[in-house]
C-alpha cells in the first residue's frame, strides 16, 4: 500500500429495536446475548468519513466537529486495528463523524455511527464492500450498529460462543410495511450512563437479569411474525412487553438504572391514551429518555401532534424505514 492517504466516506441510519437487545454473552467478541429485530430509521443518519493517513502517529476521531471521547477513540482505534489486519494497511487513521440527530442520549448514535465507520473504513483501506463482514465488524464496536448496515426489518441473532462472524440480517425490506417512528424527545445531552456498562451492571446486579435472557427470545420471535403478517397490533404489544421488560431488568439492578425523565412517563402513558381513543399506536425506549411510537405511516402526523403537546417534551421526529449502509 503506498503512503498517500486513502479516503471513503460513508453514510448510515440509526435503528430502534422493536425487539430489545440487552446483555452480553460475551463481553470481549461483543456478543449479544438475546435476540434482537430492528427498523432502521430514515432521516436519522450519521455521515463519516476516514483517512489512512502517512502522517499520523496515532488514531484520531472528531464527533461533530469534538475531539471524541477517549473511550470512544479507544473503541475506534480497535475497529481500525481490525480492518488494518485484514487489509494490510499500515497507516493510522483519521475520522470525522457528524449525527444528523442527538448524540448519545438514547438514539442509537452508536449504532448509526460505528456502522458509518465499518464501512468507511475498510472502503478507505481498499477492502471491497461485504455486508456480512461490515456487520460482523460494526458488531465488535456496538452490537446493534451491526443492524444498522441493513435498511428496513432487521434481525441480530444471539451470539453463540467464540461467534466472531456473526452479523445481522434483513427479514424484510423498507417497503415491506409501511409503518413509521414517531421520536418523542424528552432530553438533551448525553445520557448519565452508556448503554455498555448499563448492560454489564445490570448483568452482575439484576436478579431479574436471568428472566429478561429468558423471556427475550419469544418477544422476538413474536415481534418477527408479526411483521411477517403486517399486524401491528401483534408487533406492538410484543414491542412494548420488551421494552418494559428490558427497563425492568434495569431499575432492578443495584443500584437501579432510571433512563426515564418525567417527560419520558408522560409521553409513554399518552400513547396509551391514544390507544385508548381507538389511534393504533405502541411505545418503546432503548436505554435514554426518549419514547419512540410505532404507528402506521398514514397516522404519523397525528401521533405527533399528541405527543408534541405532552409537557416536558422538547420536539418530535418522524422516522420511516430506511435503506442500509451508504459508501461514497
Amino acid at each position: 500500500m503506498s503512503s498517500t492517504p486513502h479516503q471513503a466516506s460513508a453514510r448510515a441510519r440509526a435503528n430502534i429495536a422493536l425487539a430489545k437487545y440487552w446483555g452480553k454473552l460475551d463481553a470481549e467478541l461483543n456478543l449479544p446475548a438475546v435476540p434482537s429485530i430492528s427498523m432502521t430509521l430514515d432521516p436519522l443518519v450519521t455521515e463519516t468519513t476516514v483517512e489512512f493517513r502517512s502522517d499520523l502517529a496515532a488514531d484520531e476521531l472528531l464527533l461533530n466537529g469534538e475531539r471524541a471521547l477517549d473511550v470512544e477513540i479507544k473503541r475506534a482505534t480497535q475497529l481500525f486495528d481490525r480492518v488494518r489486519a485484514e487489509s494490510g494497511v499500515t497507516l493510522r487513521a483519521r475520522a470525522s463523524s457528524k449525527n444528523h440527530f442527538p448524540t448519545a442520549s438514547g438514539l442509537a448514535s452508536s449504532a448509526s455511527g460505528f456502522a458509518a465507520l465499518a464501512a468507511a473504513a475498510r472502503a478507505a483501506a481498499g477492502l471491497a464492500f461485504d455486508a456480512a463482514r461490515t456487520s460482523a465488524l460494526a458488531r465488535r464496536s456496538s452490537a446493534s450498529a451491526a443492524r444498522s448496515v441493513y435498511g428496513g426489518y432487521v434481525e441480530l441473532p444471539a451470539g453463540r460462543a467464540g461467534d466472531d462472524a456473526l452479523g445481522a440480517r434483513v427479514l424484510f425490506p423498507p417497503e415491506h410495511f409501511a409503518l413509521s417512528i414517531v421520536v418523542a424527545v424528552t432530553a438533551e445531552g448525553r445520557k448519565s450512563v452508556g448503554s455498555t456498562d448499563g448492560m454489564t451492571h445490570t448483568r452482575d446486579t439484576s436478579p431479574y437479569y436471568e428472566a429478561w435472557v429468558s423471556a427475550a427470545p419469544a418477544l422476538a420471535r413474536e415481534v418477527s411474525e408479526g411483521l411477517a403478517v403486517r399486524d401491528l397490533g401483534r408487533i406492538g404489544r410484543a414491542m412494548e412487553q420488551s421494552t418494559l421488560a428490558m427497563h425492568a431488568c434495569g431499575l432492578a439492578a443495584g443500584p437501579g438504572l432510571l433512563y426515564w425523565q418525567p417527560a419520558t412517563l408522560g409521553a409513554f402513558a399518552r400513547v396509551r391514551e391514544l390507544r385508548g381513543e381507538g389511534l393504533e399506536v405502541y411505545a418503546t425506549m432503548d436505554a435514554g429518555p426518549h419514547v419512540k411510537a410505532l404507528c402506521l405511516a398514514s397516522d404519523a402526523a397525528a401521533v405527533a401532534a399528541a405527543l408534541g403537546k405532552v409537557p416536558g417534551v422538547l420536539r418530535t421526529l418522524l422516522a420511516t424505514p430506511g435503506p442500509g449502509v451508504e459508501v461514497f
